[in-house]
């Protein structure tokens, strides 16, 4: 392990597991001007290489990258010399990640967590103890589209933990904003909170504008927040919401209004692209493992740690596992299936 090299006015960026979100921030902050490589999959490399890069997103950004204004590889010792490291890997890969980051990049480098989830950052802190890891998180929704375009199809700032260096000024830009935050596992817990929808929407095949639009829909979608939020407050457990300034204990009183009002209140919230989907649907569209055992399954762990259970939470899970063994994307199921289905348990 070398030492850290001095600091850069515009410092090194390595993208450690460049896909949808990776591609995405790696693309807006090489547009911006900044040294940013991809670390990635050979099939992402010859995608760009051929493609460039095209970001989109809701509000009508269409943004252009050739290959050259950007370096990719897929060969993690490009990490040397990496002043930040954006983690955007899925979380089962997160310990072979750290051990690629520990072996080639430089003592000291700052290391943030763009992952879901809420077990990333610690475990981390304790496979990089020589680095500046930062807990983080993303709120928005990066869809792959295809032929090297990237679209964002909600809003909202990343958010990453307070320290030294001013890494989130370093990283903002006009499109893509970056915050600290005191406390990053409060907000991660919130965000967890809110990407319980993902399953949901993976479920539905709906894009999410028409799915969150469905009360139907949002009603299983609070039932299933408030059952996760009785099971945290039990753990005491505290929740920041991370995209808008309403408690989360308010979050299942809002889902649950007339479409008509609760369409003017997430109005004011929360921007959706009308073609955006979460990123479990795309998993599942592309015969991908999910990230369910990091939502769902996380809750009904806690709730087993607190002795009780969370049997919403544990059917829908149970469904999305089904969904990934059949291999046949979305399994377009109706509320009232899933409600069918969480009757029986």
């Amino acid at each position: 392990m070398r030492e850290a090299p001095q600091r850069k006015t515009r410092p090194r960026i390595v993208v450690a597991g460049a896909g949808s979100i990776g591609c995405f921030v790696g693309g807006m902050l090489a547009e911006g001007g900044h040294d940013v490589t991809l670390l990635l999959r050979a099939a992402t490399r010859e995608e760009l290489s051929k493609h460039g890069l095209l970001l989109t997103d809701f509000a009508g950004m269409d943004t252009a990258l050739s290959p050259d204004q950007f370096a990719m590889d897929t060969d993690p010792a490009c990490l040397a010399g990496a002043d930040i490291v954006l983690l955007t890997v899925k979380s089962a890969a997160t310990a072979e990640m750290a051990a690629q980051i520990a072996r080639h990049a430089p003592q000291g480098a700052v290391v943030v967590s763009l992952q879901n989830g809420v077990q990333n950052a610690p475990l981390l802190h304790d496979l990089l103890p020589e680095f500046d890891v930062r807990a983080g998180m993303v709120p928005f929704n990066v869809l792959w589209v295809g032929g090297g375009r990237f679209h964002r199809g909600t809003s909202g700032d990343i958010c990453i933990a307070k320290g030294k260096g001013h890494v989130a000024r370093h990283l903002s830009l006009p499109g893509l904003q970056v915050r600290e935050h005191r406390n990053m596992a409060a907000v991660q817990w919130g965000k967890l909170l809110i990407n319980l929808n993902n399953a949901l929407n993976a479920l539905s095949g709906l894009p999410l504008r028409t799915q969150i639009g469905d009360m139907r829909w949002r009603r299983l979608m609070a039932a299933q927040m408030v059952e996760a939020l009785d099971v945290l407050r039990a753990a005491g457990i505290a929740t920041v919401n991370p995209v808008a300034a309403v408690p989360m204990r308010r979050v299942p009183v809002i889902l649950k209004l007339p479409t008509w009002a609760f369409r003017l209140v997430a109005k004011a919230m929360l921007s959706i692209d009308p073609n955006a989907r979460s990123s479990m649907w795309e998993d599942l569209d592309r015969g991908r493992m999910t990230e369910i055992e990091e939502l769902q399954g996380k809750i009904v762990a806690l709730a087993a740690d607190q002795g009780t259970t969370a049997p919403i939470n544990s059917a829908i899970a149970e469904l999305i596992r089904e969904a990934e063994a059949a291999g046949a994307g979305a399994p377009v199921l109706s509320p009232r299936e899933v409600r069918q289905r969480l009757r029986a348990v």
